[in-house]
């Protein structure tokens, strides 16, 4: 079943021109507000959210709201660099969430994120470290994801607060409650249904059709339509001219797997072509099938490392034809390299040469695009000595830093995050514990080593200027080793609680 995520950028004018602005932006808690002409009166085109609170409006003439917000920041309005900006944003979502991305002119973007939110963790998953994301870089936004775009566009601007999951096949259940606004309409026509005395979304679908296209023309129906997804509105991909893409139109709708994967197989011969002429490896590939029924199937993959081998990016599609619907039938197939890096010709080792270092990528490109790229990681050292901060992930393929763990003294093979509290029997201030009872159960402590004293990051927040912690390597009666700490150096209360926790525990 199609998803497809409507984001919407409620600020989006006035967030974009503070990140271009940069250090020289209005601050944050400034009232905002952009202008322009409307005939001949200047009139509010844009606010942020400290203006709207002090009562600034879209559409209030200039003067009015100079005089209404007292400290008000006026600017001049640039359509035209908020859809250049909004079509930058619309390629950073191609390359790293969705083949099927268009802009929603002027306030948004539409995704369709069919077959490619478990690459990201799950639908809920996805619509939050978009809008994290998002919210990093200065940009205020609200997702939602349902069966079409119109309920998606719907929720996101009335519904999500700041993300919304629609349920598969919901129908008109969550469009109902949403004002006429939701749908799409031209003012005039909301101000006559209004009239009428019609609110919500589900007061018209309770009425006959006939009357309302009479009155209002098809215009109302097909709303209703593309929302409830009785008729299509299909996406129009962004696709930059700098992609690389290969492309075939059928004379004769195709359907089979087995004619699908054939000619997979020479578009791929035709990018990889395109991709060596370049100096580039494909690191990402869009597979787009149009139907005749004017609906895209999309299909996207990953590697690891840029690839232009044409037997590993074949199999890698398709092994993926099965969630292809094919409908009834497509008429073109194209093939898109969403995401590419230079790639240097390598030389063919003979049989004579001991190649020490097996090629696992093929491996790797394999996993990714069976549970996803946020799945499949390594770990890296990172330069503290605070156990819990000493590791990070990184992609399986990147290269080796050369980096390693201090040596000085032992780690167990699994930390716990976070630590659990224990309590213990123990002689302060440098002894081992006694015992200790850790998840219900007491332990005797037979053998211990410490301690080992860290301290606590002083740069990073004044709460770790004074703060230690005391590690111990304790083993039970039953032969089970332990690391614990207590917080603190046991007998000044600013280093710490003085409370004793579990950190690990060692194979």
């Amino acid at each position: 079943m199609t998803r497809v995520v409507s984001l919407f950028l409620p600020s989006w004018s006035t967030d974009r021109l503070r990140r271009k602005a940069g250090d020289a932006a209005p601050p944050v808690e400034a009232p905002l507000a952009l202008i322009g002409r409307d005939g001949r009166r200047q009139v509010v085109l844009a606010v942020d959210a400290a203006a709207q609170a002090a009562g600034a409006r879209v559409g209030m003439p200039a003067t009015k709201a100079r005089v209404l917000v007292q400290g008000l920041i006026v600017q001049d309005h640039d359509a035209v660099a908020d859809a250049e900006g909004l079509d930058r944003l619309a390629l950073w979502i191609l390359q790293r969430y969705a083949p099927i991305v268009s802009t929603d002119p002027a306030d948004g973007l539409v995704i369709d994120t069919t077959g490619t939110d478990h690459l990201h963790g799950g639908e809920e998953t996805m619509l939050r470290g978009l809008i994290d994301r998002l919210a990093v870089a200065g940009i205020s936004a609200r997702a939602a994801i349902a069966d079409t775009w119109g309920a998606a566009h719907a929720l996101a601007r009335y519904a999500a607060r700041p993300v919304l999951v629609a349920p598969a096949g919901h129908g008109s259940s969550v469009l109902a409650g949403l004002p006429l606004a939701a749908l799409r309409l031209p003012l005039d026509m909301i101000a006559a249904l209004h009239v009428l005395g019609f609110e919500r979304i589900g007061d018209l679908l309770a009425q006959p059709r006939a009357p309302l296209t009479l009155r209002f023309g098809p215009q109302l129906g097909r709303r209703i339509d593309q929302a409830l997804g009785t008729t299509g509105e299909p996406i129009d991909p962004i696709r930059p001219d700098d992609l690389v893409e290969a492309r075939r139109n059928f004379a004769e709708p195709i359907g089979a797997a087995e004619t699908i994967a054939r000619y997979i197989g020479k578009l791929v011969v035709q990018l990889c072509a395109e991709l060596e002429a370049k100096g580039l490896g494909a690191k990402r590939l869009d597979l787009i099938c149009h139907r005749v029924d004017n609906r895209l199937q999309a299909v996207r993959v990953s590697t690891a490392t840029p690839v232009r081998d044409v037997k590993r990016l074949t199999r890698l599609l398709t092994d993926k034809i099965e969630t292809i619907e094919p409908g009834f039938g497509i008429e073109i197939l194209s093939l898109t390299a969403t995401l590419a890096e230079p790639l240097a010709e390598r030389q063919t080792l003979t049989v004579m040469v001991d190649d020490s270092v097996p090629d696992v990528s093929d491996l790797v490109d394999t996993l990714i695009n069976r549970v996803g790229e946020r799945s499949l990681y390594r770990a890296e050292p990172v330069a503290t000595e605070v156990p819990e901060r000493s590791v990070r992930r990184i992609p399986p393929m990147a290269p080796e830093a050369g980096k390693g763990w201090p040596g000085y003294w032992p780690r167990p093979s699994r930390l716990l995050a976070p630590p659990e509290p224990i309590d213990t029997v123990a002689l302060l201030p440098d002894h081992p514990p006694v015992s200790f009872t850790w998840r219900g159960i007491r332990r005797r402590v037979r053998r211990a080593d410490g301690p080992e004293r860290i301290r606590g990051e002083w740069w990073r927040r004044d709460a770790e200027l004074a703060a230690v912690r005391d590690y111990f390597r304790v083993e039970d009666e039953a032969g089970e080793r332990y690391w614990i700490f207590r917080s603190g150096d046991g007998e000044d209360p600013n280093t710490g609680s003085q409370r004793w926790f579990l950190h690990g525990v060692f194979g």
